[in-house]
C-alpha cells in the first residue's frame, strides 16, 4: 500500500510587532502572546530603575516581573490614546517599589552615615568637595528627608529620565502638580546640600 504524504503547510509567520505601544497592547487583547514584545522593549529599563531605587537586584527582579504581570492583567484598561507605555509601566513599578519604601529609606540613611574618604592634600580635599562622591552622603540624607511623593517624582525624572508629561502620566497627577512639586523638591534638596557644605 502506498501512502501519500501531503506537504505540511508552514505556519504563517507572526506579523511584526506594532511600533507603538498602544497598538501592541490592543493586539495583545486578542493575542496575549504579543504582550511579550512590551516586556522585551522595557523590562531592562524598568529593572535598572528598580535596582537603583532598591539597591537589591533580587527584589528588583521581583518588582520587574510583578510590574509586567500587573500590566498584563490591566492591559484592557490601558488608554490607547497614549502611544508610549513607559510612563504607565513606571507608574506600576513605582507603586510596587513603594511597598519597599522602608528599605529604601534605611539605605539612604545608611549612605548618609558613610563619611567620604578624606584626601591627603589641600588640592585633593578641594577637588573632593566638588565631586559627586563627596556629596553622596549629603544627597542621600536630602533624599531620605523628602516625602515619598516628592522622592518618587524626583527619581522618575532624574533616574528614569521621564519628561514632566510622562511623570504626570506615571503618577496620575496633573502636569501643574509635577512642576510645582519638582520646584519645591529641588529647593529642599538645594537647601539641604548647602547646609552640608
Amino acid at each position: 500500500m502506498v501512502t501519500l504524504s501531503l506537504p505540511q503547510r508552514a505556519a504563517a509567520p507572526a506579523p511584526p510587532p506594532p511600533s507603538d505601544d498602544a497598538a501592541l497592547i490592543e493586539v495583545s487583547l486578542t493575542d496575549p502572546d504579543r504582550f511579550a514584545v512590551l516586556f522585551d522593549r522595557y523590562a531592562d529599563e524598568i529593572h535598572r530603575y528598580a535596582a537603583r531605587r532598591l539597591d537589591d537586584v533580587t527584589v528588583a527582579d521581583d518588582v520587574t516581573a510583578e510590574t509586567f504581570l500587573v500590566a498584563f492583567r490591566k492591559r484592557a484598561r490601558y488608554d490607547l490614546n497614549r502611544p508610549d507605555a513607559r510612563p504607565w509601566l513606571y507608574g506600576i513599578a513605582s507603586k510596587l517599589i513603594s511597598g519597599h519604601r522602608r528599605a529604601e529609606t534605611r539605605r539612604l540613611k545608611a549612605l548618609t552615615r558613610q563619611a567620604p574618604e578624606r584626601a591627603a592634600g589641600f588640592e585633593e580635599r578641594s577637588a573632593e568637595r566638588v565631586t559627586a562622591d563627596g556629596l553622596r552622603p549629603a544627597l542621600a540624607a536630602a533624599l531620605a528627608k523628602l516625602g515619598s511623593a516628592e522622592r518618587e517624582l524626583l527619581l522618575l525624572v532624574a533616574w528614569a529620565e521621564l519628561s514632566y508629561e510622562e511623570a504626570a502620566q506615571a503618577l496620575d497627577i496633573p502636569i501643574g502638580t509635577v512642576r510645582s512639586r519638582l520646584s519645591r523638591t529641588r529647593t529642599k534638596i538645594r537647601r539641604s546640600l548647602e547646609s552640608h557644605t
